[in-house]
């Protein structure tokens, strides 16, 4: 991409040649599962890179080359570490070295569930501080349309800089599917929208310099912001049809697994979608409420998001009342019921607990007197708020104690054909044994 010879595109092609050439010196801002992923593959595709973190214990465990995220090859981190591709600080006075930072933080939702932007906003402005002609900036944290121009461009401008001549400013949402086998941050097609068509170009070619999936440019930044909401909003309201499903089908004596079995056999028009005791992780049951958030600024109610997160939260209850009215089955109260927890993590073959739907049925069930415990491969403690629990590994012991087991999530690394036939009692809420032969009283959600 050439540009004219005046001073502005000056400063663009000046960059644009550090992309190409892979001079550059790349910053990312947060160290979680989509900062580092981002910063590793930054790094070996042989720029520099420094991360920053809040957390001075990842900020030491980079600079050690150690990995504590599960979609990073342990041996990749090393390797860009030992060649000094890729370093960590917890200091902001490193973006006086840099060419181009991602944003990487959080979005949380407040108590009221409203977006909580605080952490762009603090980043935002420690970047303003050090803020240098020529620098790229880009948000890849979810965030509701027009966050990066109503929000981040004022912050950045206030020093003095104008945005898409003096520094240039883009969005581009992060796509990381943690436990993805073969989608990963290099190979899955970015999305790109700038606050100017100058700064979409600029990010585009940053990116096309890292990634081996496709760049899509789009019209602009609150475009880009968009379509990320709406992916996930996507699967939302999907999940929430065959949760309801699954309901509907629970009333009627129906097996939904079969149901939806049979539906994807259709060729065109369908895509299969499967229930579950609840939705877990940072994006799907947080991402939609940024949406119904920013519309009530144009007087217009999501009535069918909103309504498919009520459904969605309403699982861990259904789940517990579907417990209930098995052990009634035994003649076994609740209270004083040993419930066996298979799976804590939201889903399966990772190490993450945000938002499982799982610390809510543990949560139901401790304060209906019933006694938990559980097992996660993934993870040795966990809490559901009120209480801290120890996982304890599977064995034929505790599956014979427990008045009913439960596969809350349902992890390859358990051996189904153990539980099926050791336990009691078993739920199945993710279809694990998918028709296993079982000795067990047997259950699906």
């Amino acid at each position: 991409m050439d540009l004219p010879a005046d001073n502005d595109s000056t400063i663009a092609q000046q960059l644009i040649d550090k992309f190409t050439s892979k001079k550059a010196v790349i910053g990312v801002v947060g160290l979680g599962y989509v900062g580092l992923p981002l910063a590793v593959e930054k790094a070996k595709a042989g720029f520099q890179v420094i991360g920053f973190d809040i957390q001075q214990q990842k900020v030491d465990m980079v600079n050690r080359g150690e990995n504590y995220i599960l979609d990073v090859a342990d041996e990749e981190l090393k390797q860009v570490v030992d060649q000094g591709k890729i370093m960590a600080t917890s200091e902001y006075s490193f973006i006086q070295k840099v060419d181009a930072v991602a944003i990487c933080v959080p979005t949380p939702l407040d108590i009221y569930k409203q977006p909580d932007l605080s952490y762009v906003r603090s980043s935002t402005e420690q970047i303003a501080k050090h803020l240098k002609p020529g620098m790229l900036i880009v948000l890849e944290s979810t965030t509701y349309p027009g966050t990066t121009e109503e929000v981040l461009k004022p912050i950045l401008e206030a020093s003095g800089l104008k945005c898409g001549t003096d520094f240039f400013l883009a969005y581009s949402p992060e796509r990381i599917d943690p436990g993805n086998a073969h989608f990963k941050t290099k190979n899955t097609p970015k999305v790109v929208g700038g606050a100017t068509l100058l700064c979409t170009k600029m990010a585009a070619t940053m990116y096309r310099s890292v990634l081996e999936g496709d760049v899509h440019e789009v019209s602009s930044a609150a475009v880009a912001e968009m379509e990320k909401v709406y992916e996930n909003t996507f699967r939302n309201i999907n999940i929430a049809l065959a949760n309801e499903m699954a309901i509907l089908c629970d009333k009627m004596g129906l097996n939904i697994w079969e149901v939806i079995q049979a539906a994807a056999t259709k060729p065109y028009g369908f895509m299969p979608f499967y229930p579950g005791p609840g939705i877990g992780g940072h994006c799907i049951p947080i991402d939609p409420f940024y949406l119904t958030w920013k519309a009530r600024e144009y007087n217009y109610h999501t009535r069918l998001i909103e309504l498919a997160g009520e459904i969605n939260t309403s699982m861990p209850e259904f789940v517990v009342e579907k417990i209930s009215k098995i052990l009634n089955e035994e003649g076994k109260p609740i209270k004083g019921s040993i419930i066996y927890l298979l799976g804590i993590t939201y889903k399966k073959d990772i190490s993450d607990v945000r938002e499982s739907p799982v610390l809510l049925i543990a949560q139901i069930l401790q304060n209906r007197g019933a006694t938990i415990i559980s097992s996660d491969p993934y993870i040795d403690t966990w809490s559901d708020g009120k209480q801290l629990y120890q996982t304890v590994p599977v064995t034929k012991d505790q599956l014979q104690k427990a008045d009913i087991v439960v596969i809350t999530t349902d992890h390859s690394k358990f051996d189904y054909k153990e539980i099926a036939t050791t336990s009691q009692v078993i739920l199945d809420t993710r279809n694990a044994l998918n028709n296993q032969d079982t000795v067990s009283k047997y259950y699906r959600l």
